[in-house]
């Protein structure tokens, strides 16, 4: 469950949020002031802060200025006041996003889900050590372990299986795949994805069941 802030003064937004954030299943805390905001924000770890931009105490720029100092949590600033330049100056004192009131809560849902989305990617690709069925990769050290075996794997192979162990269930195109690991400007074909994956399998046993990954025809590979 996420854990959602809501520094709103606004008394009847800020219910109206937690109303429709708490029904999405979020867990919420809100503050009413720009001061209760910051000192709320740098003692508990939340997931987003939903920051109104005119606050009393501080204003919201002031907060996440204070807040991006020294954390990182994402913001979304909400408020009326919508020129350009008012969104410029939101962003760049470190919101990640900027909603205009009055706005419709479909769009903020929405908007939130793609920080929600982005910060689980970001999670993912600094993770050290992946993991699936009985494989195991330490990405630091580039050591891959299958059961208590060590596999060795080249360059080209490492960072083949980095991509699908890092996006398990998700089916990866050759295009996908030979730009992530060949690079943009690569002139090999596309089908130096296929002899590649072929290799991986034989190095993990896996070229008869389809144990780890399987081709998905017209479409690509993918790892469940």
């Amino acid at each position: 469950m996420q854990h959602i802030l809501i520094v709103e003064d606004e008394e009847s937004l800020a219910d109206f949020l937690i109303l429709e954030l708490r029904y999405e299943g979020y867990a919420v805390d809100v503050v009413h002031d720009g001061r209760a905001g910051l000192e709320a924000a740098l003692q508990q770890d939340y997931d987003l802060i939903l920051l109104d931009l005119m606050l009393p105490g501080l204003n919201g720029l002031e907060v996440c200025r204070r807040l991006r100092a020294a954390k990182d949590t994402p913001i979304i600033m909400l408020t009326a006041r919508d020129s350009v330049m008012d969104r410029v100056t939101g962003l760049d004192s470190g919101a990640d996003d900027y909603v205009a009131k009055p706005f419709a809560i479909e769009e903020l849902l929405a908007r939130m889900r793609v920080i929600a989305r982005r910060e689980q990617k970001q999670k993912e690709e600094k993770k050290l050590v992946l993991s699936f069925k009985d494989l195991e990769l330490d990405v630091e050290s580039r050591i891959l372990k299958k059961g208590p075996s060590a596999v060795e794997l080249t360059n080209k192979e490492f960072e083949l299986l980095v991509m699908f162990m890092r996006n398990v269930n998700r089916v990866l195109t050759r295009d996908i795949l030979l730009e992530h690991v060949w690079g943009y400007d690569s002139a090999v074909e596309t089908n130096v994805v296929d002899v590649y994956v072929r290799y991986l399998r034989n190095k993990l046993h896996d070229s008869d069941k389809d144990k780890y990954i399987q081709t998905i025809r017209g479409a690509g590979y993918v790892m469940r």
